[in-house]
This record gives structure tokens, sequence and C-alpha cells, in this order.
């Protein structure tokens, strides 16, 4: 089998499933950067992680921006929210402590956690694997650390905040949500 993907790792992530596992250094204390996000840590909390290329490039900062404006919504439905990458944990320092109007991201509300051996975007089968970096995947995993929900999109395309609150709580609903289901419609069951 023939891909940019990881192989293996893309046949074996699956909903219904656990998700894999992984410890990684973040930037929960920019001082030290020696805090780790692991996803045994979020069990009996919803989780939504996302994984974007590269720091320091034009689509990543538009969704790492967003989803931190977003937070507060998150916070709310019992969801705590962890953005990965393959770069560096001080690219990631880097980047927070770079202004905006200087093509930086400014203080984000969750943390940034750091793949830089790769091995969680390849067990995500999210790694691009000709050119190192991890497509744009987003994983909602419950608080038993289930897959529910994963979507992976082509390096150039954002994902939308809203469309990931709605998916969110549809998933906490418990019912079968139609097409276009909104918070607060009725269920099919």
């Amino acid at each position: 089998m023939t891909t940019t993907t990881a192989g293996a790792a893309a046949e074996t992530i699956k909903i219904g499933l656990q998700a894999p596992s992984f410890n990684l250094l973040s930037t929960i204390n920019l001082e030290t950067l020696e805090e780790h996000v692991a996803l045994e840590n979020y069990r009996g909390r919803w989780l939504m992680v996302f994984f974007w290329p590269f720091d320091f490039t034009y689509v990543c900062p538009t969704e790492i921006i967003a989803f931190s404006d977003h937070y507060d919504k998150f916070q709310e439905l019992d969801c705590d929210v962890i953005g990965i990458s393959v770069d560096s944990i001080y690219t990631h320092r880097a980047w927070i402590n770079t202004p905006r109007d200087r093509q930086g991201i400014g203080p984000i509300r969750y943390p940034m956690a750091s793949d830089f051996k790769k091995e969680t975007a390849r067990a995500y089968g999210v790694l691009d694997e000709a050119t190192g970096a991890a497509h744009r995947g987003l994983f909602i995993i419950d608080p038993e650390g289930v897959l529910r929900y994963q979507v992976v999109t082509d390096m150039n395309v954002g994902r939308s905040v809203e469309e990931t609150l709605r998916i969110l709580e549809a998933l906490q609903s418990g019912g079968m949500c139609p097409a276009n289901w909104k918070p607060g419609e009725k269920t099919l069951g």
C-alpha cells in the first residue's frame, strides 16, 4: 500500500475504538516548557485534538486563533482542546510570543503540543511521510477515551470552529442528528 500518510496507522484508527495515547511536551508553562499533555489526563471530559502542518505558516494561525477565541464555548461543553504540530516546543513558544501583526499568534488559551518525533501524527494517521508535516486532522474523543469523530483535510483548507462545536453538541446529545441539525433542535431518536 503506497500512501503519503502512515498506512498502518491510518488503517487502525477507527471511530468507536480507543483513541491512540499520547504524552507530549506542551506550552502549558511557557517559562519552562516542561509540562506534558497526555490523553489519559483528560479522562472524564470530552477532548478535541487538532493537528496543523507547521508553525509560522498562513492558514494555520487562522484556525489556532479561531479555536482559542471560542475556547469558552468548548469549556461550557465540558470539552478541552489541544493543538498539535510536528514543530518543536521552542518554535511553538516563539510563535506565541510573536505579535499577530508580525506573523505570530499571540497568547492562546489552550495548550499547543510538540509532536517533534512525529509519533502522534503517525498514530492518528495524519502524517505526510513525504513532507514530514501533519495534515489538518481534527479528532473528538469522548470522556472514556473513545474516538467519536475525525476529519482530515488538505493542508490548504482550514476547519470551521462552528461546525466543530455543532458536531460536539450533536455527539453529546445522545440522539440521532439529521443533516444540518443544530443544538436545541429535535433529534431523530
